[in-house]
């Protein structure tokens, strides 16, 4: 079994990033269940804003467009910023939109029988407003959310330190993405079995 991580946050590698320190736990899970997981951080590549899979030259979303159909599980990482998912992430599921219309050799939708969920960062409250946006979009195109598909971690309401400067709450967090891990991998388990047609 496959899993990609999109890291949805705003920083350019090598900057450290909240957000993929976060959803490592989560990455960790899914290894000891034996998945295959790989990450990719969006903002270094290059991806222009539409609805198509492939804008055309120049274009590196086909690139993650490929990951997503050779994986059974998604997780979307993203950072809060004004209380909604980050720029990124909100680009990724325009980019995204255009699998509403794709199909495999069967005619199924190609998300179907693909489980998703996601990882929240930010030191101000929200994360659950974006957790709702991104969950929401990603049942649109065609994922399957399991129950408590997410984890999370901020400081509450008002400016605060980052995920890395502050022990704060990680070992919620931590425990969280274990049980997202788990639950992501049950799902994806029976949907191989019993596939959605």
């Amino acid at each position: 079994m496959r899993a990609v991580v999109l890291n949805c946050t705003l920083k350019k590698s090598p900057a450290q990033s909240n957000t993929e320190l976060l959803a490592q736990p989560v990455a960790a899970g899914l290894r000891d269940k034996g998945v295959a997981v790989e990450t990719h951080r969006v903002v270094d590549y290059d991806v222009p804003p539409g609805v198509e899979t492939d804008m055309g030259e120049g274009d590196q979303w086909p690139r993650l467009h490929e990951a997503l159909l050779n994986s059974e599980i998604l997780v979307i990482a993203s950072p809060t910023w004004v209380g909604h998912p980050s720029s990124v992430a909100q680009r990724v599921l325009e980019r995204m939109d255009a699998m509403i219309s794709e199909t495999d050799d069967q005619g199924t939708p190609v998300a179907y029988s693909k489980v998703a969920g996601v990882v929240v960062t930010g030191n101000e409250d929200g994360a659950h407003h974006v957790i709702t946006e991104i969950a929401g979009a990603l049942g649109d195109i065609g994922y399957t959310i399991p129950g408590q598909a997410w984890t999370y971690w901020n400081m509450g309401p008002g400016p605060g330190p980052s995920y890395t400067d502050t022990e704060h709450g990680h070992e919620w967090s931590h425990k969280t993405a274990q049980t997202m891990a788990n639950n992501l991998f049950a799902v994806a388990s029976a949907l191989q079995q019993n596939p959605i047609s």
